[in-house]
């Protein structure tokens, strides 16, 4: 179903399903900009409740893809704007209740070696590619020819989303990869989507719940930003999360090729190889949005608002961690190192972090190939390397901080794996800046996604059409 280009274009990670193959990856402004609820109303987004699809410890072997007993394999080492009329106007803070302060994490002693499975949760998706909640017991997978499905008690209950009309899956990394619900979803109905339209651009929109709650309205797309991606097929970024400030971030990947051709990861004048934070409870002149006040490159002559960060090559999976608020990125890397980087809220969340792609492959030099200069750049809290043939892995797959109840032992690490080899690996969240990742399960599958649902447990789905727990 994907393929995560490395750099030359011999590599495609390609997901099959279903008889199909299917290439895939790896603010204060004028008034408020919350649309009206659609003509059909908006009564509540809660449904009934349906029990939880969560695999407790005790599940059957049989439906396990049991740990892997192998030691750490993995060793740690030291174009154009964007199409909006105008420039959004700077906000000073999003204008929603406010996310509950994360709770601080104290580091402890190193974590001992735990022991983790995979369990299947459901079979028969078509293509997915990630998993979200909207604070109730539901979890919504992502397909990445357009739709969102609803999980629920371990089955799929319906479709949410259908917008396969809309959503160009040409190439390799293409189609509808994000989804994340407004913090207060359950109040407004607001729900946002990443997709790429047929010209190649990737596209943030928003929509609204219907009446019912287990039904979206097509109609009701409002379109906050386009960014120009045509020159390559490949690195599309992938997830879209709120932070624990009620801002909106997207990552960008660098618009693909070969280590990365047009030098925008390291370019401010472009959106592409960036993280983006934006506010979407404003919108300035021109635009559907708004950009923060507090955005590091605000009102800086030549380079873009709505950049918080740069030097990424291709950031698929990010996260937020639940308890602390820091961010975690898995960027995908070119044809040797994957890397994991954690921007803590303590230390601002990565604002105007420069990840140091492509001078830097993790944390290794790439152009130049030898001799490059590391100051200023943000190095990988891990990495790891590809290994023989990808023995190892190719494609990074992220990931997120386990602070379910299920599995306590599960609980402050940071898992993540990879779509060639399947493997997983965690970190310990509150650890150290530079760690080695702890080998933990090989599981067979192509790796495609993972996701949280509103109880903190995780999930994983792959190629094959799967959604396992983490337990």
């Amino acid at each position: 179903m994907r393929r995560f280009d490395r750099g030359s274009h011999r590599r495609y990670l390609v997901v099959t399903c279903a008889m199909a193959t299917l290439a895939f990856v790896t603010a204060c402004g004028g008034s408020p900009a919350t649309p009206a609820p659609p003509a059909s109303g908006f009564a509540s987004v809660v449904p009934p409740v349906t029990a939880s699809p969560s695999v407790q410890a005790g599940a059957s072997a049989s439906a396990l893809i049991p740990s892997d007993s192998t030691t750490p394999a993995a060793t740690a080492a030291a174009t154009t704007p964007p199409t909006t009329a105008t420039t959004p106007a700077a906000t000073a803070a999003p204008t929603m209740a406010s996310t509950p302060a994360p709770t601080p994490v104290s580091p402890a002693t190193p974590m001992p070696a735990v022991k983790v499975a995979l369990a299947k949760v459901v079979a028969g998706l078509p293509r997915p590619v990630a998993v979200a909640n909207a604070g109730d017991g539901r979890l919504f997978v992502v397909d990445q020819a357009g739709k969102i499905l609803i999980v629920n008690g371990g089955a799929v209950a319906g479709t949410f989303l259908d917008i396969t009309a809309r959503v160009a899956t040409t190439g390799t990394e293409r189609g509808l990869l994000g989804l994340a619900f407004h913090p207060q979803y359950a109040t407004n109905g607001r729900f946002f989507v990443r997709y790429t339209v047929p010209s190649g651009d990737v596209r943030i929109s928003e929509f609204h719940v219907t009446s019912d709650p287990n039904k979206a309205d097509p109609g009701t797309e409002r379109v906050l930003l386009t960014i120009p991606h045509r020159s390559y097929p490949n690195h599309n970024g992938g997830t879209i999360a709120f932070g624990p400030d009620g801002y909106l971030y997207i990552g960008t990947g660098d618009g693909g090729g070969a280590g990365d051709p047009k030098g925008n990861a390291q370019n401010l004048s472009v959106l592409l190889g960036k993280m983006l934070r934006i506010d979407v409870d404003h919108a300035s002149a021109g635009t559907n949005y708004a950009i923060p006040s507090d955005n590091p490159f605000v009102g800086q002559a030549g380079k873009l608002g709505e950049i918080w960060a740069y030097g990424l090559r291709n950031p698929y999976g990010f996260t937020f961690d639940r308890a602390t608020g820091d961010l975690w990125i898995a960027d995908v890397g070119q044809d040797l190192w994957e890397e994991v980087d954690r921007a803590t809220a303590a230390q601002g969340l990565g604002r105007g972090a420069n990840f140091g792609w492509n001078v830097m492959e993790a944390n290794h030099c790439y152009k130049p190939a030898s001799g490059c200069d590391p100051a200023g750049k943000v190095l990988p809290l891990a990495e790891y390397n590809h290994g023989t043939s990808d023995s190892i892995g190719c494609s990074i797959i992220g990931g997120a901080v386990y602070r379910g109840t299920a599995h306590q032992e599960l609980v402050g690490r940071y898992f993540f794996g990879d779509y060639c080899s399947g493997k997983i690996w965690d970190v310990e969240a509150a650890g150290p800046a530079t760690q080695t990742p702890a080998l933990l399960v090989s599981t067979g599958l192509k790796i495609t996604g993972w996701g949280q649902g509103a109880d903190g447990e995780l999930y994983v789905v792959a190629d094959n059409g799967g959604m396992y727990q983490l337990v």
